[in-house]
């Protein structure tokens, strides 16, 4: 499976649309970006495509304009959907930073 790399424009175009909270972490992830708040990703960046969660009412909004599967092609990410390309990600990313937000935080277990 051939992961696709995110280019610096890229990268700072997903950092650019990532809402400013103390909450929100940015960590790379095999070559690409992951936004996280509590533990959980809320979206993330794979080559160009910015993918996000959301509650299943948005993600069929975003199905319904566009929004496809998100991650390597034949293995998606579960619950992930991608923002379809000329779509404003701005407030797809901010409407999964809530969803996500309001979620249990994720609990690391130790090894």
């Amino acid at each position: 499976m051939q992961v696709p790399k995110a280019s610096e424009a890229d990268k700072e175009r997903f950092r650019s649309v990532v809402p400013v909270d103390s909450r929100v972490d940015v960590k790379p992830m095999f070559g690409n970006l992951g936004a996280f708040v509590n533990g959980n990703m809320f979206a993330g960046l794979f080559g160009s495509d910015i993918g996000v969660k959301l509650a299943p009412t948005d993600m069929a909004e975003l199905a319904a304009v566009g929004g496809g599967p998100f991650g390597p092609e034949g293995r998606p990410m579960a619950g992930y959907l991608a923002v379809p390309r000329g779509e404003s990600p701005d407030e797809w990313v901010n409407r999964a930073f809530t969803h996500v937000a309001s979620l249990p935080p994720k609990v690391v277990r130790k090894k």
